[in-house]
């Protein structure tokens, strides 16, 4: 993921901008509050029910998470997070993952939340498993779609390699245009994202509202953290969801059970743990299989114990 933005950020600074317009994928569910958390923006919806904790991933707001909260809302109390630097947020200097999942912390903590579900996407999920292995007795349980406790394809970077990549993400360098960093969010959507093209662009111009050089401070967050060591630490069930796309295997030479089978082996350790395999499905599986996504997360909520 990291490459492939890195190299869309060089590459396609020559597409031509996105135009303002309606976008159909744009968060359109409407809060019963709204408050902030540290520099993290919170929005809740839903009254009553075990609590939910939606934590977007990189470069995401809680339009990535529309159906989630409209599956759930009335069963659930739902609070959904905009880290500093996302979706339109202003970025707050000097700060990323720790103090997002510090703001989490606080949430459950200043708001008692009793024993909430994690649900994050890809650094989202990271930080949630980050979270409940720090703090084991907060949660219920996580759930991780497509986010793991160290970035797939690092796992066996020495640690001088994984130190050299985070100093490269977070050496000075003039911030993207406008242009370039639409350009980077649309290859990147296109690639990764999404399995359908027209969606692919339309996400990509909702992850362009991010602030570029935030989005740069969180990859190489992501990069530093290699959490496998802390698993054993994870009390709660947790369970991921792992897209799988058949189009892409010619890059990455996996079967579906071969997938598995890896997303299982970066999460040993983990005491329970279970791995779903949701297909055809890229990086934003909540988008290209919402149904299944949903069937998953209502089974595992039903499952937790009470």
């Amino acid at each position: 993921m990291i490459a492939r933005l890195i190299l869309a950020a060089a590459l396609c600074a020559s597409v031509p901008a996105f135009a303002a317009e309606t976008n159909r994928y744009a968060a359109t569910a409407v809060p019963v509050e709204r408050f902030e958390v540290g520099a993290t923006l919170v929005e809740r919806h839903g009254n009553k029910g075990t609590p939910l904790i939606l934590i977007p991933g990189l470069a995401s707001g809680p339009w990535a998470f529309q159906d989630t909260i409209g599956q759930f809302s009335k069963e659930h109390v739902i609070y959904v997070l905009t880290l500093p630097g996302f979706d339109g947020r202003a970025a707050v200097d000097g700060k990323g993952m720790a103090a997002a999942q510090e703001s989490v912390r606080a949430l459950i903590e200043t708001r008692k939340l009793k024993l909430p579900v994690l649900i994050g996407h890809s650094l989202g999920a990271t930080m949630s498993l980050a979270l409940a292995a720090a703090h084991p007795d907060l949660v219920r349980g996580v759930v991780a779609i497509d986010g793991l406790p160290v970035l797939p394809g690092t796992e066996n970077w020495p640690p001088e390699q994984r130190t050299q990549m985070v100093a490269m993400l977070n050496s000075p360098k003039p911030a993207p245009t406008a242009l370039a960093f639409a350009a980077q969010q649309q290859q990147y959507m296109r690639g990764t994202g999404t399995l359908d093209m027209a969606r692919a662009d339309e996400l990509a111009k909702l992850s362009g509202k991010s602030d570029p050089a935030a989005v740069m401070r969180y990859m190489a967050d992501g990069v530093a953290i290699d959490l496998r060591s802390a698993l054993p630490a994870i009390k709660v069930p947790v369970l991921v969801i792992a897209p799988y796309s058949p189009v892409d295997a010619g890059q990455q030479p996996l079967d579906e059970a071969g997938k598995a089978a890896y997303y299982t082996s970066l999460m040993q350790g983990t005491p329970h743990a279970t791995v779903k395999i949701v297909s055809p499905a890229r990086h934003f599986a909540m988008f290209d299989q919402p149904q299944a996504v949903g069937e998953a997360i209502a089974a595992y909520l039903k499952a937790l114990p009470q």
